[in-house]
C-alpha cells in the first residue's frame, strides 16, 4: 500500500504475524491505527515508514495478532457471583456438601444459602435433585441454588416454606415447581428458571428476598464479567437477555469506565409480550444506538434445556421413554409472534436445543418469510445442540443465523457418560454441535461463550471447535463435526459481527474498520491445535486503545 496518503498512525503493532479474517490480504505483519480506526495492514517495513514521532509503537515480538472476538452471546449482566458458594467441578454430592457446608460456615449471619453452577451430574443415576440432598447441610436455613446453566433452581425444604411452595403450587414467579409422580409433594427443583427467573417480573421477585438478586450484587457481577471481557480479548459483547430495568446498570458501567469492550443488549420478549411493550423495546433501540451501547434485538425461547429433559425432541429421551420435552409455544403460535415481530423490523435471538425446538423455530422463520417477504433480517437460533440432518439446509435457505457455543459440545462437558449424550442417545450424536454440517451448507456460524455457563475465553471454545476435545485432550467426540482453525476464528470474529449487523466496522483487520484486536501469545496458526490450550491473550485493543495488557 503506498503510505503518501497514510496519516500520521496515533499507534503502530508490528513485527508479529497479522491474521486478518480479511480475503483480500489473510496475512501481514504490521498495522496502523489512526483516530481509532486502521488506516494500514501490511509488512513492517511498509508501516514502519508512516510512524511519526508521535506515534506509539508496539512490538508484537513474534505473537498473532487477530480481529478482536465478537462474543455473540455473553451473559456479562449476569456473570458469576463470587459471593455464593462455588460448585463448578463438584462431580459429586458429597462434594456439593463439602463446599455448601464450608460457605454455611463462614456466613453463619446469611439468611438465605446461596449457591451456584451446580451440575447435574453430580446427582449420579441421571435424576434430579431433591430438597432432600440439600436438607443434611443446610439445617432450618433456606437455600437457593443455580444450576450450571442457569436453567433450574434446587431449593431445600426452608425454603419451599419460606416460600409457600406445597403441593397445590404449579409455579413460582421464577420457576416452574417439579412434583413428585407418586405423592404429588413439590421435590425442591424448579425448572424454567432462564425464561421466567432471568425475566423482568422474576427478577423483582427474587430480589424482594434474596441478595443475589439485588441492585449492588448485580452490578458487581456486571463488572467482574466485563473486566473479564476485556481480559479475554473480547471487543464486543452481546449481553442476549435482559429487560428494560437492567439498562441503567449498563448506563452506569459506561459512566463510571468499566465498559472498555463494545456491547450489544437484547431485551427478553417472554410469552405474552405486549405491544406497548414492543413500543418501548423500539424506543429504548432508539435511545441506545451507538458503536459502544447498543439496545436492540429481542430473545425468546422455544425449548429449554437437555440435562433436565425439558428440551423439545422429535422422539423420546434415550434414557425416559414417554418424554420428549416441550415447547413454551405451540408452533402456529411461535409462527405467529415470530411473524409479527420480522413484520415491525425486530431481529430475534431463539433459543433453540432440542431437535423438535429447532425445527419450530426454522418453521416459524419460514412462514414469517412467507407472510412477510424475505428481508435481512439476521434472526438468529442460539445453541443449535441437537440438529436433525433433514434441517440442517435449511439455515442458510432462511437467512438465519446459527449462534452456538463450542465448548457446550467438548466431551467432557456434555459427550459420552455425561447427562447431554445420554438424554439425546448414540443414534443422535452426529449432528450434536454440527458446525461442520452447518458450515457447508452455507450457514453463518457466529461463535460465543455463553458466558457464565461456559468458561468466557475464546481460545477454550476455539481448542474444541478444531479438535473436538476435551481440554486434557482426550478423545474427540463427533470428530467429523469438527472445522479448522480459520473456519472458527472466523465464526468468532466476522461471524459474530455479521450476525450483529456491524462488519462493516469490525470482524476482521481491515482499512476502514475499527481498530478493535486481541494479540494472542503465540501464532497458533503455525502450531499444533493443542497450542489453543497454552495459549493466552496478551493485549486487547478497542478503538485503538489498549484496553487490556497482560
Amino acid at each position: 500500500m503506498p503510505t503518501s496518503h497514510v496519516p500520521a498512525p496515533d499507534l503502530i503493532l508490528t513485527g508479529g504475524t497479522v491474521h486478518t479474517v480479511d480475503r483480500t490480504r489473510p496475512r501481514a505483519e504490521a498495522v496502523a491505527v489512526t483516530g481509532g480506526r486502521i488506516t494500514m495492514v501490511g509488512s513492517a517495513a511498509e508501516v514502519s515508514a508512516v510512524a511519526a514521532s508521535s506515534t506509539e509503537v508496539v512490538d508484537l515480538c513474534g505473537r498473532l495478532l487477530l480481529p478482536g472476538f465478537v462474543d455473540a452471546h455473553n451473559h456479562v449482566r449476569l456473570g458469576s457471583d463470587e459471593d455464593s458458594a462455588q460448585l463448578a467441578g463438584a462431580d459429586s454430592l458429597a462434594e456439593v456438601h463439602r463446599r455448601i457446608a464450608a460457605w454455611a460456615a463462614a456466613h453463619p449471619g446469611a439468611d438465605w444459602i446461596e449457591a451456584e453452577a451446580f451440575d447435574y451430574g453430580a446427582i449420579p443415576g441421571g435424576r434430579m435433585p431433591t430438597a432432600a440432598d440439600l436438607d443434611v447441610v443446610t439445617g432450618d436455613r433456606p437455600a437457593f441454588v443455580l444450576t450450571y446453566d442457569v436453567h433450574s433452581v434446587w431449593l431445600n425444604t426452608a425454603a419451599l416454606r419460606r416460600l409457600g411452595v406445597t403441593r397445590d403450587t404449579e409455579r413460582l414467579p421464577f420457576g416452574v415447581v417439579e412434583k413428585d409422580p407418586a405423592t404429588g409433594e413439590p421435590t425442591g427443583f424448579l425448572t424454567g428458571f432462564a425464561v421466567l427467573g432471568l425475566a423482568r417480573d422474576g427478577q423483582r421477585a427474587l430480589a424482594e428476598f434474596l441478595p443475589w438478586a439485588g441492585d449492588s450484587r448485580r452490578y458487581h457481577r456486571l463488572c467482574r464479567s466485563l473486566d473479564m471481557a476485556a481480559e479475554s480479548g473480547l471487543t464486543t459483547v452481546v449481553e442476549p437477555q435482559n429487560s428494560l430495568d437492567d439498562l441503567p446498570l449498563f448506563e452506569r458501567a459506561r459512566g463510571e469506565g468499566r465498559l472498555r469492550s463494545r456491547l450489544i443488549a437484547a431485551l427478553f420478549h417472554g410469552r405474552g409480550t405486549t405491544a406497548a411493550e414492543l413500543d418501548e423495546f423500539a424506543a429504548a433501540a432508539k435511545k441506545f444506538d451507538d458503536d459502544q451501547f447498543r439496545v436492540g434485538p429481542l430473545k425468546l425461547y422455544i425449548d429449554d434445556v437437555v440435562e433436565p429433559h425439558t428440551a423439545a425432541l422429535l422422539e423420546p429421551y434415550a434414557n425416559e421413554p414417554g418424554n420428549s420435552g416441550r415447547t413454551f409455544y405451540d408452533p402456529e403460535e411461535f409462527a405467529a409472534v415470530l411473524t409479527e415481530l420480522d413484520r415491525r423490523g425486530f431481529q430475534t435471538f431463539t433459543h433453540a436445543t432440542g431437535d423438535r425446538g429447532i425445527r419450530v423455530a426454522l418453521d416459524a422463520h419460514e412462514a414469517a418469510r412467507r407472510a412477510n417477504g424475505p428481508r435481512d433480517a439476521r434472526h438468529q437460533l442460539v445453541h443449535v445442540e441437537c440438529l436433525h440432518p433433514g434441517d440442517v439446509d435449511r439455515f442458510a435457505r432462511l437467512g438465519v443465523v446459527a449462534c452456538m457455543q463450542p465448548r457446550h459440545g467438548a466431551p467432557d462437558v456434555a459427550g459420552p457418560g455425561k447427562d447431554w449424550a445420554e438424554g439425546v442417545g448414540q443414534d443422535r450424536w452426529a449432528h450434536a454441535w454440527a458446525f461442520r454440517s452447518l458450515r457447508d451448507a452455507g450457514t453463518t456460524l457466529a461463535f460465543s461463550s455463553d458466558w457464565n455457563v461456559a468458561e468466557m475465553d475464546p481460545l477454550a471454545h476455539l481448542y474444541t471447535a478444531v479438535t473436538r476435545r476435551d481440554r486434557d485432550g482426550g478423545r474427540a467426540w463427533v470428530p467429523e463435526q469438527a472445522i479448522t482453525l480459520e473456519e472458527a476464528v472466523e465464526a468468532y470474529t466476522l461471524g459474530s459481527a455479521y450476525a450483529n449487523f456491524c462488519e462493516n466496522d469490525r470482524g476482521s483487520v481491515t482499512v476502514g474498520k475499527y481498530a478493535d484486536f486481541a494479540v494472542v501469545s503465540q501464532d497458533v496458526f503455525a502450531a499444533p491445535a493443542e497450542a489453543l490450550r497454552d495459549a493466552a491473550i496478551d493485549l486487547t485493543v478497542v478503538g485503538g486503545e489498549i484496553v487490556y495488557a497482560r
